[in-house]
């Protein structure tokens, strides 16, 4: 192809934005000329330590998904596996770019730095570069002042609907002289453990939900093995993009009018609002992906040693599903081989390393990332400081997964599942298996240490000494004025009652 019959178009950069429905960019691309949707498996995530498998899997799924709907047009998604500023060049020499047209990203810091060298290559080529806000946050936002009514906004507003056509997206014979990208054999082989990817399957799973599984979502969430069923699971479909928030929101609030459905959506809307809170939060302080939120931590000290136990061999025996606590055990294997635990179970592994173990959050939040389908940088880091306890502004809570694994899995069907050598333990002992005789370990043929690792440190005495550090820490005068200063840049001002009586 020569210089002279190179076409003209517009480009629109997939990131975390996989769906064609409710897609401002899409929208304003294909009105203003020929559009090519284009995806870049970049090697600097792909080898980062916070992603897996899992993530690109489902993020080839997605692609696919999008392609069986780009195919009524003719077209697809153009898959560039390298660096994003390559996947400009290579465009470029077979098209004349006009504008680029994305979501902006609240990501890693390696993005923030891949989207700088974005910019300098649009500025040196004269491309337009038009980034639209993801959902309801907002970039460079210095305090919360009018954040909530802005978000209110912005989550019910009109959804956009792009326009497609086999007239404004470049077809699929003009994708022949662009380099085709080869894939890892393992990211195209569905895992049947965990959820498939793709917009047409984030629908399936929010009409599931409103169709009937999530009218106990209100009962249910803490329960690792009942959320399952009655969480909304759309998680990894919001992380990726697979739904608008907006298409979420608006869909569910469509539904609480109807008996019974009150408590469940208005649970699962407070939640749509905390999932911006979060991402607006790590979007305002990005450089929480390594320190603390509260720079006052910096002074708090990690043991090496703990209990009689090496921070490696506790990072290790956390991470291998080793602890000797069946809950904290269980949800670990559960997240390795399905990527999904809920909240509760979340936090409470999160409160189990920082506080049972003293091990410093920051040599565990990348393990967890990589499990979680649903990996979202902008809630993952602001959650992890928060449930370790180290804001200096949020509550300290320290879970005790004993009582977690008697309230919420009081018959140990969980634990069941995912521990079998205790599955012929009686329900009243499973929580503590360790407490067995010698006769009754040799009754149900297991032996603790051998069937099942004895825990590896005292709950009752681990959760008293991290009581005591987090709270005295939290006195400091340090903390404090740190604790204030995060206070003014995130949580709204709250307006004086007023106190004139009601006309």
């Amino acid at each position: 192809m020569s210089i002279i019959e190179r076409k003209a178009i517009n480009l629109v950069w997939l990131k975390r934005d996989l769906r064609l429905s409710d897609h401002q960019p899409l929208a304003s691309s294909v009105e203003s000329g020929l559009t090519l949707l284009y995806y870049v498996f970049e090697p600097c995530l792909v080898n980062d330590p916070h992603y897996d498998l899992r993530h690109w899997r489902f993020v080839w799924q997605s692609i696919q998904d999008l392609n069986q709907q780009l195919a009524a047009f003719n077209s697809q998604v153009y898959v560039f596996f390298g660096d994003a500023v390559a996947a400009l060049d290579e465009i470029q020499k077979k098209f004349i770019i006009k504008q680029l047209f994305s979501h902006e990203e609240t990501g890693l810091l390696v993005t923030f730095e891949r989207d700088k060298q974005i910019k300098s290559w649009c500025n040196r080529h004269k491309v337009q570069w038009h980034e639209t806000p993801t959902g309801a946050v907002v970039r460079a936002r210095k305090d919360r002042q009018g954040w909530d009514k802005q978000w209110r906004k912005v989550i019910k507003g009109e959804l956009t609907s792009p326009k497609l056509s086999t007239h404004n997206l470049v077809p699929n014979k003009a994708l022949i002289a662009l380099p085709q990208a080869t894939l890892p054999d393992d990211w195209l082989i569905m895992d049947p453990s965990m959820l498939t990817g793709g917009e047409q399957w984030a629908h399936k799973i929010l009409n599931s939900f409103l169709g009937g599984r999530g009218k106990h979502y209100h009962f249910n969430i803490s329960k690792p093995l009942a959320s399952r069923k009655s969480c909304s699971r759309l998680s990894p479909y919001l992380a990726w993009g697979n739904i608008s928030l907006k298409q979420c929101y608006q869909a569910i609030l469509q539904k609480r009018p109807e008996f019974g459905w009150k408590k469940p959506i208005d649970g699962l809307a407070s939640r749509l609002h905390w999932h911006c809170h979060f991402i607006q939060k790590f979007e305002s302080e990005h450089q929480m992906q390594w320190r603390h939120l509260n720079a006052a931590y910096h002074h708090f000290d990690y043991p090496e040693q703990h209990c009689g136990l090496s921070v490696t061999t506790r990072l290790a025996r956390w991470k291998n599903a080793q602890t000797g606590y069946p809950l904290v055990d269980a949800c670990m294997l559960c997240l390795m081989k399905t990527g999904y635990i809920n909240f509760r179970m979340r936090a409470m592994l999160v409160s189990f390393l920082c506080h049972h173990l003293l091990v410093d959050w920051r040599l565990g939040v990348t393990y967890l990332a990589k499990l979680f389908l649903d990996f979202e940088p902008g809630i993952h880091y602001p959650q992890f400081q928060m449930q370790s306890g180290v804001t200096g502004t949020n509550i300290i809570r320290v879970y005790n997964p004993v009582k977690q694994s008697q309230e919420k899995d009081p018959d140990g069907d969980f634990i069941r599942k995912w521990l079998p050598q205790l599955s012929d333990i009686p329900n009243e002992i499973i929580h503590t298996p360790w407490i067995l005789s010698a006769m009754e370990q040799q009754l149900y043929q297991f032996t603790i240490g051998e069937s099942y690792p004895e825990p590896m440190v005292d709950i009752e005495q681990t959760g008293k000494i991290a009581r005591d550090l987090l709270w005295s820490f939290r006195k400091r005068i340090d903390t404090r004025q740190e604790g204030q200063r995060i206070v003014a840049k995130h949580v709204r001002k709250r307006r004086p009652r007023s106190t004139k009586s009601k006309q």
